[in-house]
């Protein structure tokens, strides 16, 4: 889901890009005017972050991420959480351009408070992942209407908890400029259910970035298009009846 068209290779277009970044600020972000856009990306950021880590002569890894990880039961001690802890809040900052970590890098942030040794290796294998695409961004192109489209998903009872996970990605333009994931506070009792819940958080995010364009003097006069792909809970959304199988979610959730 985070892996959409908003984001491109900087390497790409270097051929035919400027660099018109400050060089003292290259380890935080370089903007550079590329044809038809600008591009953003933290490179040289990543690679100190890896230089930091000991990784630079590392293999790079192809995922952020084992698919049926274990992480929320790992219990080898670590013995000093505290290079963890700036490991984590320096790949936070990395989701300022990278929204394709945004997912583990917040579910790493549940162990912050006592990590373990599995969660310092799943740290690094988001890392490995950076340098498998370190000149990766964010494309804003110039040429674009400005429409908005919206993806969300959800990862129900994903790994070993209970609660399901949200993710939206919202592009204004062709350009992400609004994403995020978070732990739902209720237990879903189906696919569907989380899937509707997502949504829901996606449309009142969608309703907040409408009115800041309006405010902002950009209006958007087309709907925003917002894509699910559970059918069961785009169903929901389209019959506005009372459903049976539903009617244990909160009202709230509703006004889709």
């Amino acid at each position: 889901m985070m892996n959409s068209s908003p984001m491109i290779s900087q390497d790409s277009i270097l051929s035919s890009a400027s660099k018109t970044s400050d060089p003292s600020n290259t380890s935080l972000a370089s903007k550079l005017l590329a044809r038809g856009g600008v591009v953003l990306s933290q490179r040289k950021y990543t690679l100190d972050i890896l230089s930091d880590s000991g990784l630079t002569d590392s293999r790079p890894s192809g995922f952020p991420i084992e698919q049926h990880h274990k992480l929320a039961l790992s219990e080898t001690p670590y013995a000093d959480p505290e290079p963890y802890r700036r490991l984590i809040g320096r790949l936070l900052y990395l989701t300022v351009t990278r929204p394709d970590i945004q997912y583990e890098v917040n579910f790493l942030c549940q162990f912050v408070g006592n990590p373990k040794q599995e969660h310092v290796i799943a740290a690094h294998r988001v890392l490995l992942y950076l340098k498998r695409s370190l000149g990766q961004g964010l494309f804003f192109p110039t040429t674009n209407p400005l429409s908005l489209r919206a993806y969300c998903d959800a990862d129900c009872g994903g790994g070993c908890l209970l609660t399901s996970t949200t993710g939206y990605i919202i592009c204004l333009g062709g350009a992400a400029v609004s994403w995020r994931t978070k732990k739902q506070q209720v237990v879903a009792r189906s696919s569907a259910e989380a899937e509707y819940r997502a949504m829901a958080t996606t449309i009142s995010e969608i309703i907040w970035l409408r009115t800041l364009l309006r405010d902002l003097g950009v209006p958007v006069p087309d709907p925003t298009r917002l894509y699910c792909d559970n059918q069961a809970a785009l169903h929901i959304a389209n019959n506005p009846v009372f459903h049976e199988r539903t009617k244990h979610v909160e009202m709230d959730y509703h006004f889709v």
